[in-house]
């Protein structure tokens, strides 16, 4: 296990949060430094003990980091890099926690310069409706998956320190191509999400929304848990992914189209099959993920 002496976390909420916690329960790192836009989380993570120091986008900050995490939404990606690219050391690794990656990866491209080839894109396949410092907590990446999607001049040693780093917090890390993760992450995390936040506005804009939400309970309550979701965070993404999203879209379209005439011939037995077959699938996906 590598050990971080110094590393700073751009970001300090949910997930840069629970990173740096998580490396601080498995006595993987020194000292954390934490960056972000907002005076007041920073200091609550400051309270909470997640960071030892509040910093800055400066070399004080910067250049004698052995390990700098971007968890900022993708949407902030190229200010930020923008920012540190100057201030990096020379051996200061960087990654991000960022959920589409084909554009964070043209992002590095274009901004980090010298330091692209020590940078090593990465997602954390974890998170929770929550959001904030405190949100954060030591467990999140416990047997949860990660994926780095290093690029061909990617440095091993660079390679090797973000994928220690991810195991010490718990995670499988595994690796793919920039653009299989966003078609991939399209179809099972991105859509989701979407389909979500369109439920519970469908039922805010009802004349009788009201009264529909007084019936709502746990079937709607499971299903729309993630439009409880950070905003701004899941616009970034739709749109940083919008090529992959929308096929996917196009997807669930044609099958509720599908359903749609199952209900209107009155097929029982047809709803039945698509019901036992999708249930068989999530009950061995569960099995498979534990």
């Amino acid at each position: 296990m590598a050990r971080i002496g110094k590393l700073v976390v751009v970001g300090v909420g949910l997930i840069g949060g629970s990173f740096a916690l998580a490396l601080k329960e498995a006595g993987a790192v020194g000292r954390v430094v934490g960056v972000g836009r907002g005076g007041r989380n920073i200091r609550r993570a400051f309270d909470l003990k997640i960071i030892d120091a509040a910093g800055a986008f400066d070399r004080a900050t910067l250049a004698d980091a052995d390990l700098a995490l971007l968890a900022v939404p993708v949407g902030q990606m190229r200010a930020v890099m923008r920012a540190i690219a100057p201030l990096l050391g020379a051996r200061t690794v960087v990654t991000d926690a960022g959920s589409t990656k084909e554009d964070v990866v043209a992002l590095a491209r274009r901004e980090l310069k010298g330091a692209l080839s020590r940078f090593v894109p990465g997602h954390p396949i974890a998170g929770t409706e929550k959001s904030g410092a405190d949100a954060a907590f030591a467990g999140l990446y416990r047997r949860r998956r990660v994926v780095l999607t290093p690029l061909k001049g990617t440095e091993p040693g660079a390679l090797a320190l973000v994928r220690s780093a991810w195991q010490s917090c718990g995670a499988s890390v595994s690796e793919l191509q920039p653009k299989e993760h966003d078609q991939v992450l399209a179809a099972v995390s991105h859509l989701p999400h979407v389909l979500a936040y369109a439920l519970v506005d469908q039922v805010a804009r009802a004349r009788n929304a009201k009264q529909l939400f007084s019936f709502a309970a746990g079937g709607f309550r499971d299903f729309t848990r993630i439009a409880g979701s950070h905003p701004e965070m899941w616009r970034d993404i739709c749109l940083a992914n919008r090529k992959a999203l929308l096929v996917e879209l196009k997807r669930y379209g044609v099958e509720l189209e599908r359903v749609k005439k199952m209900l209107a011939r009155g097929d029982g037995k047809a709803l039945e099959a698509l019901f036992s077959g999708a249930r068989g699938a999530r009950e061995r996906w569960l099995k498979d993920a534990q």
